[in-house]
């Protein structure tokens, strides 16, 4: 099936009771036993949900996996990942990830006996380079949160292959309608579905996608013992969010570039970054691996004290935590999503304390160059 009808109809089928078209959702913490040892396959909320079930074939489907795992939140699933790892074993990460990843794997799970290494991935040599004997998973986020990086999948996988190792991406920036990491040879998807995946600002969740049966076996193991599920009402949400997810992707991509492009034309925008660009120096991997750029678009504009005056004087952009919604964000990762990161490995990637990080919304494209420009002047 084609990725739209499968948005709308995967892991869904009319109520068998009533006929009701919308996923019921199953608010329920336990279930009815026949009889001592007998039951409908159900015996526990945490354990089992229906409407969870649903949300799981579903975006399993749409990235073109056999298992999904759902998780109450993004970094929930990276700790389940991080569960398959025991006391002495090596990651290879990104350096320029999510600040929240940053935290929980280097200033939390290293305390556990979890060794992990940054490493500028968008270069796979440094990825063979940074290889132990005692590393079990390499970690990619690409694009990466912020500077938009991005790491070659395919090469990623290729290395890991041959050295026996987990291939992780995170896929939160490009959602599985522009990028499918399992396709390119990856063995583990994760999404923040609190970001485009949802898209509504209205729901945190996460969510593990694999073809891998043992991965699949380990991590839903966890996802019971360790207990962080999403609600029934946060799984129905999110499920009927994916039935747009096609368009709004293809929304948030065509304003996306209208306002790059735009950006690229003012002196004041020190450095423009954006994978649709051909400034952007990896672009022809973009092209290559993606097919669309997506929402997300970060400015050098050269100081704190520009990127506060921009900042503080945009209106239709909301200054807010998180990205991925209809509606148009702008955030200060320096001060916000990243704080948790030291600023000298900030700097290191070159997240500038002047760097501005768009999530550019589904408004009217008009509407929010007239406000960038607005705010400039």
């Amino acid at each position: 099936m084609g990725f739209s009808t499968d948005a709308i109809h995967a892991g869904q089928i009319p109520d068998p009771t009533t006929g009701a078209i919308s996923t019921p959702i199953y608010q329920t913490s336990t279930y009815a036993q026949e009889e001592l040892g007998v039951n409908k396959g159900f015996e526990y909320g945490r354990t089992h949900n229906l409407t969870r079930q649903a949300l799981e074939i579903n975006i399993a489907t749409l990235e073109k996996g056999k298992y999904g795992i759902a998780f109450s939140s993004g970094l929930a699933s990276i700790q389940a990942i991080l569960g398959l790892m025991k006391n002495g074993d090596h990651t290879v990460v990104s350096n320029n990830v999510y600040g929240g990843t940053y935290r929980l794997m280097e200033l939390i799970m290293k305390e556990y006996g979890l060794d992990f290494s940054w490493v500028d991935t968008s270069d796979t040599k440094n990825i063979e380079n940074a290889i132990k004997k005692n590393t079990k998973i390499i970690y990619i986020e690409t694009p990466t949160n912020p500077m938009l990086n991005l790491t070659d999948i395919e090469a990623t996988a290729k290395i890991c292959k041959a050295n026996k190792l987990i291939c992780v991406v995170d896929n939160t920036f490009m959602s599985p309608y522009f990028q499918r990491p399992l396709g390119l040879g990856a063995d583990v998807v994760l999404h923040s579905t609190t970001k485009y995946i949802n898209g509504h600002c209205d729901v945190v969740g996460g969510m593990i996608i694999t073809n891998d049966f043992k991965i699949h076996e380990r991590i839903k193991y966890l996802q019971n013992a360790i207990g962080a599920v999403p609600s029934p009402f946060d799984c129905w949400l999110t499920l009927r969010a994916t039935k747009t997810l096609a368009v709004r992707m293809k929304q948030h991509n065509a304003n996306a570039i209208k306002i790059a492009e735009y950006l690229s034309t003012k002196f004041y925008a020190k450095k423009v970054i954006y994978p649709g660009l051909k400034s952007h120096p990896q672009h022809e991997l973009a092209k290559k691996q993606m097919s669309g750029f997506g929402g997300m678009i970060s400015v050098d504009f050269g100081s704190l004290d520009n990127a506060k005056k921009i900042i503080n004087n945009l209106k239709i952009f909301t200054l807010a935590e998180s990205l991925g919604g209809v509606e148009s964000l702008v955030s200060h990762p320096a001060s916000m999503t990243h704080a948790s990161v030291p600023k000298v490995e900030r700097e290191k990637f070159g997240l500038t304390d002047g760097l501005i990080r768009f999530s550019v919304g589904i408004e009217d494209a008009e509407d929010l160059i007239a406000d960038i420009e607005q705010a400039l002047k």
